[in-house]
């Protein structure tokens, strides 16, 4: 049964590690494992690992595109990391412990591949990965009447014969992901600013179904399930996070954001002319402008959020479980 639950106390808030650069997506193990993005700059970039104590130790991409900008990703039960290329090259790459860093997708029916958003390794193996758009630059699509993003999917990492585009007509598609039941997959629509669902159907997918049009201020980037049914949004520009009840119900959990900034970017999102500037008005804020949100802790009780622009992860307690990720029962990657 999902229950509705109280908001957040801002001043729960912890941070975690230190010198991150563009944490967007954070994963915890069962063991205590914590890992995040790590944009390129003038050393590593990769995947970041941080220790209980907070030290920061980056696995570093040896090979690879000279653009390779990790944005979404999955870990792999061998050890590696499944990384969403948002550089121009694109693609989808796969990082071993070792640094090394080799192509899984770089092309898809015959076309190279553009940015990639997210690429979401489910319990079987299958890997489903989010394309937000064919336009260049991608920043083009950031209007509400663009609507050509797509999803992908693959039978395995090692089986690039046999991905195909199986949903599309999506509004700046981001973080896309299996339920716990196995039986549907997520997508956040950004520019659209819904919550959209399809029906698992053997390999294919069955017709989309909207989930919930997010509340006014709420621009989605990444999900979460929750034990109890809920779905957790993270918004940039307004450096919210919402959770979504079965229903459609929204309860606004955090909020780190100057209104009448938000007031503005939602005018511009209305009126046809949002942009770049618009999406960032949360950067110089505490929270960073937040993208992500994930479970983990012995209990699964403890919520770790990622940014675009943040320095370190912002940890807080929950109320509600987590559902397990795909992950969190993988060998310990130390």
């Amino acid at each position: 049964m999902t229950r509705p639950i109280q908001p957040l106390d801002l001043s729960t808030l912890t941070r975690l590690g230190a010198g991150l650069r563009r944490p967007e997506r954070v994963a915890v193990t069962a063991g205590g494992e914590i890992f995040v993005s790590h944009a390129p700059a003038e050393g590593a970039v990769g995947v970041a690992k941080i220790a209980a104590d907070g030290r920061v130790s980056v696995i570093e991409a040896r090979d690879g595109p000279l653009d390779l900008l990790p944005n979404g990703w999955s870990m792999d039960p061998e050890g590696g990391f499944l990384l969403a290329n948002l550089g121009d090259s694109g693609g989808v790459w796969r990082l071993g412990a070792d640094g090394a860093c080799t192509p899984v997708l770089t092309t898809i029916e015959g076309l190279a591949m553009p940015p990639v958003n997210f690429v979401h390794r489910a319990e079987d193996g299958v890997l489903w990965i989010s394309v937000s758009t064919w336009r260049v630059p991608r920043d083009r699509a950031l209007h509400r009447d663009v609507a050509d993003g797509f999803v992908i999917r693959m039978d395995a990492a090692d089986r690039p014969e046999t991905a195909r585009i199986v949903a599309d007509g999506l509004g700046y598609a981001n973080e896309v992901k299996v339920d716990p039941t196995g039986g549907s997959l997520y997508v956040n629509e950004t520019m659209a600013r819904r919550l959209s669902r399809y029906p698992i159907t053997g390999t294919g997918l069955g017709p989309r179904e909207t989930v919930v049009d997010y509340i006014d201020g709420i621009i989605p980037d990444g999900f979460e399930f929750d034990a109890e049914g809920g779905i957790w949004c993270a918004s940039v520009m307004s450096n919210r996070l919402i959770r979504v009840l079965p229903d459609g119900h929204q309860t606004l959990m955090l909020d780190d954001s100057d209104p009448d900034e938000v007031a503005a970017g939602m005018s511009h999102w209305r009126e046809g002319m949002f942009s770049r500037a618009d999406l960032n008005i949360g950067a110089g804020r505490p929270f960073g402008n937040i993208a992500s949100v994930t479970f983990g802790g012995p209990d699964l009780k403890t919520l770790y959020l990622g940014s675009l622009f943040g320095e370190a992860l912002l940890v807080a307690p929950s109320p509600v479980a987590g559902a397990e990720p795909p992950h969190w029962r993988f060998p310990a990657r130390t």
